[in-house]
């Protein structure tokens, strides 16, 4: 268990670190800070005005402003009215410069912070997306950063302008009546403590409720996404259950935190009304030679300082949710991005695949997925992995454009190992086709020519699709290629996304390319149309194939069959059958399913 001064030394060291972005609006952050000492000062000049107002009116003779140049020889009666009004202009440009400027230094840091968050998520690497779900990365994002927000305005703010205020009240009653201020000291250790107490409350249960608002997010977004599932098995009751329980818990962790504030505030405002009781006693007993204005003065400077005091303590829980959400914030931005050592980039590669001795476990598993694996493809060939699930398949795939590093083994590229290329150079000679498509709320153009294609010609995009045999149905779409596909393409049915994939693969034109299961889960139409498109896509590109319906690689040059991690069996189609052994027993499988599901529907 962590100390108090640890999670002190923490709270500061968060906020710090939150405050150096601050750094590029450094003129806006000085502007408004001479506008909160502007504002700060204008407090006990109203205090100082009473006394003279109290003054003139026990004698009105006695009542002087003193050298001020500009109202020397007025009269009490014109003057005081005038400085009230020259008080309130000094106060509202203070309060002007401060609040606008600061504003502006604070809207731009929390929009540097979600950009770099953002930007962040796009240089991780794919072991922290399965770490951590969609809902809570979302939600550090969106709400994680409004309550940085919070701390980066309303709490520096307050701190500012109420902490300079305090200062000038507390330097004006030292002018005043430096013995009665100290006694009015005695009570701030006390104050202090009340503040750090309910400090280290207000951050954990900052930290509670993040994590709680994280479970609100995930629960809905899954339900979102998967609102068919729901709806087809009966799922709404149980997800009803599930978004309640998770939004109860979130209100309870609000509800504790507002509990103690609730109870905090007054007690704080009590022990400070305490104080200026006594405060109002001393001064009636050590009057001693004080004019009616100096008492009167001195109280309302005295009577000015709770409020502020008090906001300074409230905002406490505001700057503590910010803590604890710039936390977070920062354990993602301190994440290591991808790892890139390598410094070979080539034009263009001819597309040879050696696989040495390679052996790879997920990171936090003792399980290897892939033990002692070693193959070669020459350029041009189309090699498929076959197998049942949880083979090692598709871990093997993904391990060629380096989406997971591997520590045991070599993958060459024209004999250069993958970790050599940069792996911007390395993916750009892979493309990538998988079962699950993904698609943007974009056009149908768009979606084909994506990220690094979005510069190319229309007829480029249009001859893609044409051959990825879309080009019929983008026709018959509303506004042709350049229809909205909806969120993840839902307009679109499974075998018009797939061949759009198969079309932005056309189009990035990679001499590697990689089918994962790519139509698997396709009606008997759409697979012919996609495995015609399949078949021009692969003419002259190295392609490594993993499929599940062995019907789409009985043309590949090599079938290699993956069990527990290893290769058992290679070769044709035609020799892997007359073996007998695994490849058999998979085709025979796959040859009777037709014929069970013709038996049902006859």
């Amino acid at each position: 268990m962590s100390s108090p001064d640890t999670h002190a030394t923490s709270s500061l060291t968060i906020y710090f670190r939150l405050l150096g972005y601050v750094k590029p609006y450094a003129g806006l952050f000085a502007t408004s800070i001479l506008g909160y000492v502007i504002f700060a000062s204008s407090q006990p000049m109203l205090a100082a005005v009473l006394k003279y107002f109290v003054d003139g009116l026990v004698d009105p003779q006695a009542a002087t402003l003193g050298n001020i140049p500009p109202l020397r020889g007025l009269q009490m009666m014109h003057a005081v009215p005038l400085l009230v009004v020259l008080i309130a202009l000094w106060q509202g440009i203070g309060s002007y410069l401060g609040n606008f400027f600061l504003a502006r230094v604070s809207m731009g840091v929390v929009h540097d912070l979600r950009v770099a968050l953002f930007n962040s998520l796009l240089t991780l690497p794919d072991r922290y997306f399965d770490q951590n779900n969609s809902g809570h990365l979302i939600s550090r994002i969106t709400f994680n950063v409004t309550m940085v927000t919070g701390a980066a305005t309303d709490a520096i703010k307050v701190v500012i302008r109420e902490g300079l205020t305090v200062i000038f009240l507390f330097a004006y009653l030292l002018w005043a009546n430096w013995k009665l201020t100290l006694v009015m000291v005695a009570i701030l250790p006390v104050i202090g403590l009340m503040v750090v107490t309910a400090s280290r409350k207000f951050r954990k249960q900052a930290k509670k409720i993040q994590v709680a608002m994280g479970d609100v997010t995930h629960v809905a977004s899954e339900t979102i996404h998967g609102h068919r599932v729901v709806r087809s098995f009966g799922g709404e009751s149980y997800e009803q259950q599930r978004f309640l329980a998770s939004s109860q818990n979130n209100m309870d962790r609000q509800l504790r935190m507002t509990r103690t504030g609730a109870i905090y505030t007054p007690l704080l405002q009590l022990l400070i009304f305490s104080a200026m009781g006594v405060l109002f006693f001393l001064v009636l007993w050590l009057r001693g030679d004080a004019s009616p204005g100096d008492l009167v003065a001195y109280i309302t400077a005295a009577g000015l300082l709770p409020k502020p005091i008090r906001q300074l303590s409230e905002v406490s829980s505001t700057i503590q949710k910010g803590v604890a959400a710039a936390d977070s914030i920062f354990q993602q931005l301190d994440e290591l991005p991808e790892t890139d050592t390598g410094t070979v980039t080539r034009e263009r590669v001819e597309g040879r695949i050696e696989v040495r001795m390679l052996s790879f476990r997920y990171p936090g598993s003792e399980r290897k997925v892939l033990d002692d694996v070693s193959f070669a493809i020459e350029p041009g060939q189309m090699v498929a992995l076959v197998g049942r699930s949880g083979s090692g398949k598709t871990t093997l795939a993904n391990l060629i454009p380096r989406f997971y590093h591997h520590a045991e083994g070599q993958i060459l590229i024209d004999g250069i190992d993958v970790e050599q290329y940069t792996l911007r150079n390395l993916r750009r000679h892979v493309a990538v086709v998988t079962q699950q498509v993904t698609l943007f709320n974009d056009t149908v153009a768009s979606n084909i020519a994506y990220g690094d294609l979005a510069g190319a010609p229309r007829t480029a995009v249009e001859s893609a699709a044409e051959a990825a045999f879309a080009r019929e149905f983008i026709n018959q779409l509303p506004q042709g290629f350049d229809t909205l596909v909806g969120e993840n393409g839902v307009l679109l049915s499974g075998g018009q996304r797939q061949r759009l994939a198969i079309a932005r693969a056309l189009l990035k034109n990679a001499p590697i390319l990689i089918l994962d299961e790519a139509t698997s889960a396709l009606d008997t139409e759409s697979e012919r149309h996609i495995q015609a498109a399949l078949d021009r896509v692969m003419k002259g590109r190295t392609t490594l194939v993993i499929a599940h319906r062995l019907s789409t690689i009985e043309k590949a040059d090599v079938i290699m069959v993956m069990d527990a991690g290893k290769i058992v069996e290679r070769g044709s189609h035609a020799e892997l059958i007359a073996l007998g052994g695994h490849y058999t027993r998979l085709h025979a499988m796959q040859f009777e399913e037709p014929t069970e599901a013709d038996s049902h529907s006859a």
